[in-house]
C-alpha cells in the first residue's frame, strides 16, 4: 500500500512538474537615431545574428529617425533607400516614425513605406492625402506563441502640433497628442497580448511624462533625445540607445505562463563585434561615389560646432550680401570637422536638408523680439542659443530662465539691416517680422562647397559671439 502510494505521489509530482507553466524569454533588439550611419550597419548586423542564433524569440526594433546624416544615404539616387535595403536584408520586425522620416515631405515618405518590408506603427499620425497611407497604430508580433503588442508615437510638440521640421512637409496630415493616442490604442491592445511595448520617437522626457500616468506597458523602446537610458519609471522600463548606431539595446523579457515576469536592458557597443562580411560589401558599394568622395577644399585647422555654424551664419550673409547672419543651431549637423581636405560628402554631412538662404531687413527690435521669442519657446529648442550669428549679442534672462532683452552691442537701435537667416528660419519661427523678406534659392551647401574651392584653406573661427546674462528682468 505505502508503495503504491508513494508511486502515485511521484507519478503526480511529475505531472505537476509536466504541467507548471514553463518559463520563456523574449528577446528585444532596439535602435533608434540612426541618421543613415550605415558604417556601422554591418557590426550590427553581426550583433543580431550572434543574438539569433543563440536565442529562439527575437524581435528587431526601430524607434525612429532612419536617415539625414549621411550623405552617401541621403543623396542616393532615392535618398533613403540605401538605409531601407539594409534594414530589410536584416529583418527588422517593427518600427515606428521619426522626425526626420518626414525630411522629403510625406509624399515621398509615403512612397518610402511601401518599400519597407517590416510594419511601421504610429498611433498619433492621422492622414487625408492619398499620398500618404494611414498607418496603423499598433501591430502585433508573435513568437513562438507568445504574442507581443507594439504600439507607435511620434513627437508634436516641436512644432507646436507636428514633429520638428519645415511646416509644408506635414501637409495635410495631423498629429493628436501622442501621450493620449498611446494610452488609448494600448488600453485597447493590453487584453490581447503577452507583452505590449511603446515604440516611441517622442524623448525620453516625455517617455517619463507618460509614464507617469499609465503602467499599461511593458516596456518603452525611446528616440529623439539622443541619450542613453535603462531606467525604471513608475514600474515600467524605459530604454534608450543614444544615436548614430553605436549601441544596440538588448531588452530580456522573462514570461511564465503568459505573463511577464522581469524585464531587463543592456546597452552592447556594436564597436566589440567584427562586421558581418556580406552587408559590410553592400555598405562599400554605397560608399564608392565618385561625385561624393571628390575633395574639394581644406580647412587650416579643426573647427569645432561653434565654428562650423560660425562658418555657415557668415556663408549666408555673404551670398545674401546682407549685414547681418543668422544659422540656427540644428541645423549643424556635425560637432566638428577636422583640419585637413574636406570632400563633397562631409559638406552634405553637415547641411543634408537641402537648405536654402532666406534675405529681408529686420531693425535690432524685430531680431531682439525673434530671438527673445525662440528662447523662450517651451520645447528642445528653447532656452539656449539657438541662433548664431555674425553680429554679437547677449539675452538677458531672469531668474526663471526667461528671456526678456537682448543686447546688441554693434548694431543701431534707429537702423534696418540687411539679414540673411536659413530658410528653415524664414519658415518656421513663429515670432519672426521683416520687410522684403524672400528665398533666394542659393543653396547653403553649394555656398560651403563655393568657398572651400575658391578659399582654401579656410581658417578656423571657434569663438562664441552669443551669450546668455542671468539679470534681474527690467521692471516696466
Amino acid at each position: 500500500m505505502e508503495r503504491i502510494l508513494r508511486t502515485v505521489l511521484i507519478v503526480t509530482a511529475a505531472i505537476a512538474a509536466a504541467c507548471a507553466p514553463r518559463e520563456r524569454t523574449l528577446v528585444l533588439l532596439s535602435t533608434n537615431d540612426m541618421h543613415a550611419k550605415i558604417q556601422h550597419f554591418s557590426r550590427l548586423a553581426a550583433a543580431v545574428e550572434a543574438c539569433r542564433d543563440t536565442a529562439q524569440l527575437v524581435v528587431l526594433v526601430d524607434a525612429g529617425d532612419r536617415w539625414t546624416g549621411n550623405a552617401y544615404v541621403d543623396r542616393a539616387a532615392t535618398p533613403g533607400m540605401p538605409m531601407i535595403a539594409l534594414m530589410n536584408g536584416l529583418g527588422y520586425d517593427v518600427a515606428t516614425l521619426g522626425n526626420h522620416e518626414f525630411d522629403h515631405g510625406q509624399a515621398f515618405l509615403g512612397r518610402m513605406i511601401d518599400s519597407m518590408d517590416f510594419e511601421v506603427v504610429c498611433a498619433n499620425v492621422l492622414s487625408d492625402t492619398c499620398t500618404f497611407p494611414q498607418l496603423p497604430a499598433a501591430t502585433i508580433v508573435e513568437r513562438g506563441g507568445v504574442k507581443i503588442g507594439f504600439v507607435g508615437a511620434v513627437t508634436n510638440y516641436e512644432g507646436p502640433g507636428h514633429p520638428a521640421g519645415n511646416a509644408a512637409s506635414f501637409a495635410g496630415l495631423e498629429f493628436p497628442d501622442p501621450q493620449a493616442e498611446a494610452i488609448r490604442r494600448a488600453e485597447e491592445l493590453r487584453g490581447r497580448v503577452d507583452v505590449l511595448v511603446l515604440v516611441s520617437h517622442m524623448g525620453d522626457d516625455r517617455d517619463e511624462e507618460l509614464l507617469g500616468r499609465t503602467r499599461l506597458f511593458d516596456l518603452v523602446i525611446g528616440g529623439h533625445t539622443h541619450v542613453l537610458r535603462d531606467t525604471v519609471v513608475n514600474g515600467t522600463l524605459l530604454t534608450q540607445t543614444g544615436k548614430d548606431l553605436r549601441y544596440v539595446g538588448v531588452t530580456e523579457i522573462r514570461l511564465r505562463g503568459g505573463k511577464v515576469q522581469s524585464a531587463d536592458f543592456r546597452l552592447v557597443p556594436l564597436d566589440g563585434y567584427g562586421p558581418d562580411a556580406g552587408f559590410a560589401a553592400e555598405v562599400e558599394r554605397y560608399y564608392a561615389s565618385p561625385e561624393l568622395n571628390r575633395p574639394v577644399g581644406a580647412f587650416a585647422a579643426t573647427m569645432d560646432k561653434q565654428g562650423l555654424a560660425n562658418w555657415m551664419a557668415a556663408a549666408v550673409a555673404d551670398e545674401a550680401d546682407a549685414e547681418v547672419g543668422f544659422y540656427h543651431i540644428g541645423g549643424v549637423r556635425l560637432d566638428s570637422i577636422a583640419a585637413g581636405g574636406v570632400g563633397v560628402a562631409r559638406v552634405y554631412d553637415l547641411e543634408p536638408f537641402g537648405t536654402q538662404v532666406a534675405r529681408m531687413e529686420m531693425t535690432p527690435a524685430e531680431m531682439r523680439r525673434m530671438i527673445v521669442t525662440k528662447y523662450n519657446e517651451p520645447t528642445r529648442e528653447g532656452h539656449r542659443i539657438d541662433l548664431v550669428s555674425t553680429t554679437p549679442y547677449a539675452i538677458l534672462v531672469d531668474a526663471e530662465d526667461r528671456a526678456f532683452d537682448v543686447r546688441f552691442p554693434e548694431l543701431r537701435e534707429d537702423r534696418r539691416y540687411k539679414v540673411a537667416v536659413s530658410d528653415y528660419v524664414y519658415r518656421n519661427y513663429h515670432d519672426l517680422h521683416c520687410t522684403e523678406g524672400e528665398i533666394t534659392g542659393e543653396k547653403v551647401a553649394d555656398i560651403l562647397i563655393g568657398e572651400l574651392r575658391e578659399d582654401s584653406p579656410l581658417e578656423a573661427d571657434n569663438a562664441p559671439r552669443q551669450k546668455v546674462v542671468r539679470t534681474e528682468a527690467k521692471k516696466f
